[in-house]
């Protein structure tokens, strides 16, 4: 048998393993140029990019301080501390959440939510995607707007009554967002 009748039965053999693999549904939206695959859909895609400054991408969802409490004390506080002051041992545990205002400049940085993230919608962006440390993505929509609204609330950002949504979320002016240099690569256009 040759070379080629070789790789040809191969590529057989994988075609009719996908085919038979594939569920149906999935076989029906297959890309027709490469005969196997499936469409991305916008959920699939949600969870691969950053939340812009403009919260586009945001879901649907709300929550308020109150309810963030506790979500933060089940799943937050054993990083990051009851109070949110992270873990005073160094290396270990989460960081310090809030404080450290106007402190970037000074000698003794005190880099948090409070003093150096720019957006609050970046906040969201991370809370949903990387925390808690033990199982990232773990935390409903909800659950993640609460949780943020609880930080953004013991740091002085925003009201104790204050909802956090889709809607609420980008119009937060957080303390350092004038901290930043504008980026000049045209990429970064793409994210405005």
């Amino acid at each position: 048998m040759s070379m080629h009748s070789r790789i040809m039965g191969a590529c057989g053999v994988l075609g009719f393993a996908l085919a038979v693999v594939l569920p149906a549904s999935a076989q029906m939206r297959a890309d027709p140029k490469l005969g196997f695959g499936t469409p991305v859909t916008p959920q699939e895609l949600s969870g691969l990019f950053a939340i812009p400054p403009d919260g586009r991408g945001l879901p649907p969802g709300r929550g308020t301080a109150d309810k963030g409490r506790a979500v933060f004390q089940e799943g937050c506080a054993a990083c990051h501390g009851e109070r949110l002051e992270g873990n005073l041992q160094p290396g270990i545990g989460g960081d310090r959440l809030i404080g450290g205002r106007g402190s970037l400049a000074t000698s003794s940085p005190v880099k948090t939510v409070e003093s150096y993230w720019p957006y609050a919608t970046t906040l969201f962006d991370y809370v949903k995607r990387a925390m808690p440390f033990n199982a990232p993505g773990s935390l409903t929509d909800e659950q993640v707007y609460a949780v943020v609204a609880y930080i953004l609330n013991q740091a002085g950002i925003i009201g104790p009554n204050d909802a956090m949504d889709a809607r609420t979320l980008p119009a937060i002016r957080m303390p350092n967002r004038d901290g930043f240099i504008p980026d000049p690569r045209p990429e970064v256009q793409l994210y405005r």
